[in-house]
């Protein structure tokens, strides 16, 4: 399978480039040909532009200052998202991401009669979410519900990819994480990309 990882944490040491980097060789050791895509290095700007918003209904979305990230959007038959939770919601850069990249006549169509847009990622299998919470288990999705995952799974996917199925991953309490929670959870991942299909 064409898989695209995405990256979106400053920091390259960080435990989210860490999980990048253990789903990049369990997806590579199980013969799936990767791309990578690293948000910060790449030094994407996430705000939509004038230009972006300004042709967003009309029927040519102006999506030229993002055309190698579409193209690698429309390249991907999966994705793995690696990011942390910053106040219960995605990297600002990962939100970005999606509002620019995910344009109009890229991952959705308008339908003006109908008032909903129509889903234009068709080869888009499977979308995995390799991530981690300052906070514990119960607090995210007891007290919070996991409004990114939400968001993500009946918003962003329903609307463009509905036939991707969408796995989920996270470490917990990350701030309070040790050398053995966190391997246990490179195990896992290790473990979640060598069974992705």
């Amino acid at each position: 399978m064409r898989i695209q990882t995405i990256l979106a944490h400053p920091l390259p040491q960080s435990f989210a480039a860490a999980v990048h980097g253990t789903a990049v060789s369990a997806l590579r050791a199980s013969g799936h040909e990767v791309m990578e895509t690293d948000l910060y290095s790449e030094g994407f700007a996430p705000a939509l532009t004038v230009t972006e918003r300004a042709s967003y209904f009309s029927p040519d979305y102006d999506a030229s200052a993002v055309a190698e990230l579409v193209e690698r959007l429309r390249w991907s038959e999966g994705l793995v998202f690696c990011y942390p939770h910053w106040w219960f919601d995605q990297p600002a850069i990962l939100k970005g991401y999606i509002d620019r990249v995910w344009g109009p006549g890229i991952a959705f169509r308008h339908d003006r009669d109908g008032g909903r847009i129509l889903p234009l990622l068709t080869g888009l299998r499977t979308v995995a979410v390799l991530t981690s919470f300052g906070s514990p288990w119960w607090l995210a999705e007891l007290y919070m519900r996991n409004p990114a995952r939400r968001i993500l799974k009946k918003g962003v996917l329903a609307a463009c990819a509905p036939q991707a199925r969408l796995r989920y991953l996270a470490h917990y309490d990350m701030d309070r994480s040790t050398d053995v929670s966190r391997k246990r959870f490179l195990g896992r991942v290790d473990g979640a990309m060598r069974r992705l299909a």
